[in-house]
């Protein structure tokens, strides 16, 4: 008989650090366990004291008992002086266990490490932050900019999840059944979430080594020459190779892309863009103007293209860098 634990959290409307919680702790414990334990949305004091682990509620925050709140004085804040919520205290317990579900023995504990660190620092600390009211929404000086950050940042995963709360007019039979199915809901969504992000960092930490060994293949250490699509700019910028384009069949396996390497990683820069002359142009008209026979697609912003062959793809790069060349313009940033 599998263990059966009583999971406690608070009841009535919710956040994301509460929601997140318990999709950590549905990939943490084992499945035996998980399907024998009781998750009860309450403040019920005699629930909390009879409950095995109880989160964003309570006011106590001891790890030995279980007890993982942060609405209590003297509550637990990072090295950095950030405050906690509940989801990185439940992250900093269990975190490590559900990496380890979700990579399923595709890797040692190294890379297990190494993913409940990129995730602690790119997704779960901002969960807290935004708990916590300190949303680190830039400031541009702009205010078409600024307005435009505000907008995002409501897209983002805690506001996603607070949309899912019942509104305060409505009106169910039974509102406290219908906020716990919504909770469900929420931790159905910040989980598959959660999966995603995991299943990318790994994927990007595999790529790395990927990445560097196409590059010792590659006939000129300034086109970097793939296989197969990978995330190749952050590995590239990491070490340091002086890669400015990459070749690489996209996912449908009908053409071959041209990528140009950013300045670093996320922009939306290129150190060096494809020609102007190409800009916007498609098949016929860019297979002329290019001089690649098979060359069907350039985008307008100049940061990607496409060949029917590889061959037409390391072509176009090739034809790319001696432009640069002629004009002065190699490794430039534009």
């Amino acid at each position: 008989m599998a263990e059966s634990l009583l999971l406690v959290t608070h009841g009535g409307s919710f956040h994301c650090d509460e929601a997140f919680a318990y999709a950590i702790l549905r990939r943490a414990l084992p499945p035996g366990v998980l399907a024998a334990s009781t998750l009860a949305r309450t403040r019920d004091p005699r629930a909390m004291e009879a409950a095995d682990i109880v989160w964003d509620v309570g006011g106590v925050f001891d790890p030995l008992r279980g007890r993982y709140d942060h609405h209590q004085r003297g509550a637990p804040v990072r090295p950095d002086g950030t405050p906690y919520s509940s989801a990185g205290l439940l992250w900093a317990a269990y975190g490590r266990d559900a990496v380890r579900a979700v990579l399923a023995g595709r890797g040692g504990e190294d890379i297990v490490e190494q993913v409940w660190a990129d995730m602690d620092e790119q997704v779960v600390r901002l969960v807290d932050l935004a708990d916590n009211g300190q949303r680190p929404v830039p400031d541009f000086g702009d205010e078409g900019l600024d307005r435009a950050a505000r907008i995002a940042d409501g897209m983002a995963l805690p506001y996603l999840v607070d949309a899912l709360n019942l509104p305060w007019d409505a009106d169910p039979a039974d509102r406290a059944r219908a906020e716990d199915e919504r909770f469900l809901r929420a931790a159905e969504i910040a989980g598959t979430f959660l999966d995603g992000r995991i299943e990318q960092i790994r994927a990007r930490i595999a790529a790395y080594d990927a990445v560097l060994e196409a590059h010792g293949r590659s006939t000129d250490p300034r086109v970097l020459e793939l296989d197969r699509g990978m995330p190749w700019q952050g590995p590239a910028h990491d070490a340091h190779l002086p890669v400015l384009f990459a070749v690489y069949p996209d996912k449908g396996g009908e053409a071959w892309m041209v990528g140009c390497m950013p300045p670093e990683p996320g922009s939306f820069a290129q150190k060096l863009p494809l020609p102007e002359a190409w800009a916007g142009l498609r098949d016929a008209e860019l297979a002329r103007v290019s001089g690649v026979a098979d060359a069907v697609f350039c985008h307008l912003n100049r940061f990607i293209a496409a060949a029917r062959s590889r061959e037409g793809a390391l072509e176009m790069a090739r034809i790319a860098l001696s432009f640069a060349h002629r004009t002065g313009r190699e490794g430039g940033e534009h």
